[in-house]
């Protein structure tokens, strides 16, 4: 059986270093490489024609680009776009076009499935199957028609990205760096649940913004919602956020699904008051996307907007997310579940 190809897509400029090395090609190679990679978006070795062609044949030998397009697309009636990729071990992964006026906004995953079983997620009701490569997570970036006009990246898909973060720093080192995409940090927000370990390597390794899935801000009830709360308490995280400065470049938010009467009641308005005084933030305000045998509901947009006002007044700015992609499985997780139901019951 023949050896698969190692994806070129996804590696560091480093990385590029060490195989422009071991090939004994010049270093140069390597600069050269990354250019074709990440600013002309080439999709195959044969069209670095600034290499020679000894080098380039000898680069196929054991390399590809490594970049494969979704395997389906749905569009929305408000112009979202739902992409479908498929691993290498025939699981699936979902990314999240998502255009607004002069944004573009991709939201994209970093494994497939999750560890955290949040009681609200499709992802965590998968259950874990792996992480994904910088490979995996930077193509769906790469791959996709509208690739071009993105001006924001968001972390915020299938997976937990502190659970791999490892990954998730290879691309955006890659998407910030001068080799790269030369983005600004500004333009790249990534969502965690709150992993102790990652998120203070997050902190101090990048200077992308930082979004903190709060959901309730009285811990007992965090925990039923969110099982990572047993491990490291909201209370913990923004401690930990505390001693960051947020007043710059740097974004912190939190988000906040809110669930019909759960954590929608202004006194769950005071506790997030309460427990972030003092912190330079904003909070995210999301009506909840119903999921398959999950006995939560979404708030009406009368308590949100009371919920919204209320933390405003009181020093914590609020905004409310707006809902897009209703009529294509909204809610992250859905599509890639119904693929692999599909595929089981085919099999």
């Amino acid at each position: 059986m023949e050896t698969p190809k190692i994806a070129l897509l996804g590696k560091t400029l480093y990385e590029i270093q060490q195989i422009v090395a071991n090939l004994g090609m010049p270093k140069f190679a390597a600069k050269q490489i990354v250019a074709w990679l990440y600013d002309k978006k080439i999709a195959s070795i044969d069209e670095m024609t600034n290499l020679s062609l000894k080098h380039r044949e000898a680069l196929k030998e054991g390399y590809e680009v490594g970049a494969s397009a979704p395997v389906e697309a749905m569009r929305s009636v408000d112009g979202t776009v739902k992409y479908l990729f498929r691993t290498p071990t025939n699981d699936y992964v979902e990314a999240v076009y998502i255009p607004d006026n002069d944004r573009a906004t991709l939201c994209v995953s970093s494994q497939v499935g999750c560890k955290m079983n949040c009681k609200f997620c499709m992802t965590g009701k998968q259950g874990f199957t792996a992480n994904l490569t910088a490979n995996q997570i930077l193509n769906q970036i790469y791959s996709i028609p509208e690739r071009n006009t993105l001006t924001n990246i968001v972390f915020m898909g299938m997976g937990e990205p502190f659970d791999n973060l490892d990954e998730v720093l290879k691309v955006l080192e890659i998407l910030t760096s001068d080799y790269g995409y030369k983005w600004s940090p500004k333009r790249i927000t990534v969502s965690s649940v709150g992993l102790k370990k990652g998120l203070e390597r997050f902190l101090n390794e990048s200077d992308c913004h930082l979004a903190i899935s709060m959901h309730s801000p009285i811990p007992s009830q965090r925990r039923e919602l969110m099982p990572a709360e047993k491990a490291f308490s909201i209370e913990e995280i923004v401690e930990v956020l505390s001693r960051y400065d947020f007043t710059k470049q740097r974004r912190l938010s939190f988000e906040y699904i809110m669930f019909k009467g759960v954590n929608d009641s202004l006194v769950y308005a005071k506790e997030i008051v309460r427990l972030l005084r003092g912190i330079e933030c904003r909070m995210n305000l999301i009506r909840f996307h119903a999921i398959p045998n999950v006995d939560l509901e979404g708030t009406g947009m009368e308590h949100i907007i009371a919920f919204r006002d209320y933390l405003t007044q009181h020093g914590v700015f609020a905004t409310i997310r707006a809902s897009r992609g209703e009529d294509i499985f909204a809610a992250c997780g859905m599509l890639s579940t119904a693929k692999q139901q599909e595929e089981k019951r085919h099999q």
